[in-house]
C-alpha cells in the first residue's frame, strides 16, 4: 500500500505563487509515474500535470502550461507543483496521484493511488 500526502496549499493573491509537496509512504519505490489533478466546486476533477518515473518526461495542461512546473525528488519519495501566475481559476482542491506503470497517463482511472487533496485558493 502507498500512501501520498499533499501540502503547502493556502491563499495567495492573483499573480502570486505556491508549491505544492506529495509525499510518498509505505511500499514506495522510485518506479511510478506521478500526476497532479484539480477539482473545483461543481466540476469534475482534471488533469493538471504529470511526470513519468524518470521525471525526464513531463506533460501539462494547456492551462497551465508556462506557469506551473512539476518535479520529482525521488531519494526523497516526493513530487512537487510549482505554480506561479496564479489565477483566479486555478482555484480547486489539488490531488497528487500515483501509479505503478512508468509512463505518465492523464485520466483519473489510470491512477492507483490518491491524496487526500489540498486546498488552493486564489483571490482576484
Amino acid at each position: 500500500q502507498v500512501r501520498l500526502v499533499e501540502s503547502g496549499g493556502g491563499l495567495v493573491q492573483a499573480g502570486g505563487s505556491l508549491r505544492l509537496s506529495c509525499a510518498a509512504s509505505g511500499r514506495t519505490n522510485s518506479m511510478y509515474a506521478a500526476g497532479w489533478f484539480r477539482q473545483a466546486p461543481g466540476k469534475e476533477r482534471e488533469f493538471v500535470s504529470g511526470l513519468d518515473w524518470s521525471g525526464e518526461s513531463t506533460f501539462y495542461a494547456d492551462s497551465v502550461k508556462g506557469r506551473f512546473t512539476i518535479s520529482r525528488d525521488n531519494a526523497r519519495n516526493t513530487v512537487y507543483l510549482q505554480m506561479n501566475s496564479l489565477k483566479p481559476e486555478d482555484t480547486a482542491v489539488y490531488f497528487c496521484a500515483g501509479r505503478r506503470g512508468i509512463a505518465v497517463q492523464t485520466t483519473v482511472r489510470a491512477y492507483e493511488y490518491w491524496g487526500q487533496g489540498t486546498q488552493v485558493t486564489v483571490s482576484s
